[in-house]
């Protein structure tokens, strides 16, 4: 019997929620066959088997977390596995965690804590569920997600029947977003720009993409990365811009790497092709990590102006209110006039009103340009 546990995964990822499985108990598989696709915080990664055998046991099912390093799968016979080629550990097998040893003449009157992985016993100290209480109903006994999910549920109140935990994406951007509201001091400018004079044609995704990397160039302290713990921040070189997408599955913000120095049409083709990674949930994890400032075109959908999140160790965040035509006063009259509204939020830990406004009045010049 060997035990192969949840590979790492890179990226610095520690832990992963199982989506589907590939196999069943009983089935026999061969190395490199696809077992099971895993869901890390933004993507969905298959795991190939690291060895040929017999499905003996899956240590999890659908919509369980795992951590790096949890058991996944139990073979019970086949060739070994090649230590060279997986990443994940297989190994001899180890007493399972729901073979307790039980004291001669003594039995645990309610489901041992020990018949839960690792994940499921996170997932019920974060709901705040006694796992004595919890009857196990996975193999042997063993008390799975579902079970926590369901006994949290029996505790709430007839109001709050009904609730489902959240999974995947829109767990990744709940935590984010809980940590962006526990760390930044957030204050919002906002001002509209004047794009009556754009020439047909024109791409308002790529002009706002010009407009941040070059106000970034006019105003790096909004281009920067800032540590409360520490009190320190450090100064971006490079212009990695997060771009917003709006998906069923929750927000998705890939990077646009280089922004301040790629010309229209690679960066277009770059962020048609992160677009499509997202969409078929491929993006690779590093594609998400690592902005150094972000773009909310949120105005696409609806909205004209909007208090932005910022999410840690960023700085600051531009959204992009709906383009409109608008009565505005010019030369003492009133006329009609194509604006696009903008929001400035930014950490005020690190950044001054008068850096985010010098920075918003760059962004607007560069729009209003004509050509």
């Amino acid at each position: 019997m060997t035990v192969f546990h949840l590979p790492d995964l890179g990226e610095g990822l520690q832990e992963a929620e199982i989506v589907t499985w590939h196999v069943s108990v009983g089935d026999h598989v061969v190395a490199d066959q696809p077992l099971v696709a895993v869901e890390t915080e933004k993507a969905v990664v298959e795991i190939p088997a690291p060895q040929s055998g017999r499905i003996a046991k899956l240590c999890g099912q659908a919509g369980d977390v795992l951590r790096i390093g949890d058991p996944l799968v139990e073979f019970g016979e086949g060739e070994p596995a090649d230590e060279g080629t997986v990443v994940g550990k297989v190994e001899g097998a180890a007493p399972s965690p729901t073979e307790a040893v039980v004291e001669k003449g003594r039995r645990p009157s309610a489901p041992s804590v020990s018949k839960a992985l690792p994940a499921v016993r996170a997932l019920a100290n974060r709901l705040g569920v006694e796992l004595s209480r919890v009857a196990g109903s996975g193999p042997g006994g063993r008390i799975t997600a579902s079970d926590v999910e369901k006994a949290a549920r029996s505790t709430l109140p007839k109001d709050l029947e009904g609730l489902q935990p959240l999974r995947g994406v829109r767990r990744s951007m709940a935590r984010n977003m809980s940590r962006a509201h526990a760390e930044v001091v957030p204050a919002t400018v906002t001002e509209d720009a004047d794009i009556n004079g754009w020439a047909g044609g024109q791409d308002p995704t790529m002009r706002l993409v010009r407009a941040v990397a070059r106000a970034c160039e006019a105003e790096p302290a909004l281009n920067a990365w800032y540590d409360g713990a520490s009190e320190a921040r450090r100064f971006n070189e490079q212009v990695d811009l997060g771009i917003a997408m709006d998906t069923e599955d929750g927000l998705f913000v890939p990077v646009l790497r280089d922004a301040g120095n790629r010309d229209v049409e690679d960066l277009r083709r770059g962020l048609d092709a992160l677009r499509a990674d997202v969409k078929a949930r491929t993006v690779p994890p590093g594609e998400l990590r690592g902005q150094t400032i972000t773009l909310s075109n949120f105005g696409m959908i609806a909205g004209r102006y909007g208090a932005l999140v910022i999410v840690p160790p960023q700085v600051a965040i531009l959204g992009a209110g709906r383009i409109a035509e608008r009565v505005v006063a010019t030369g003492g009259q009133a006329v009609v006039r194509r604006t696009l509204p903008l929001s400035l939020t930014f950490d005020h830990r690190a950044v001054t009103g008068g850096e985010a406004a010098r920075f918003l009045s760059t962004v607007i010049a560069d729009l209003e340009y004509e050509k």
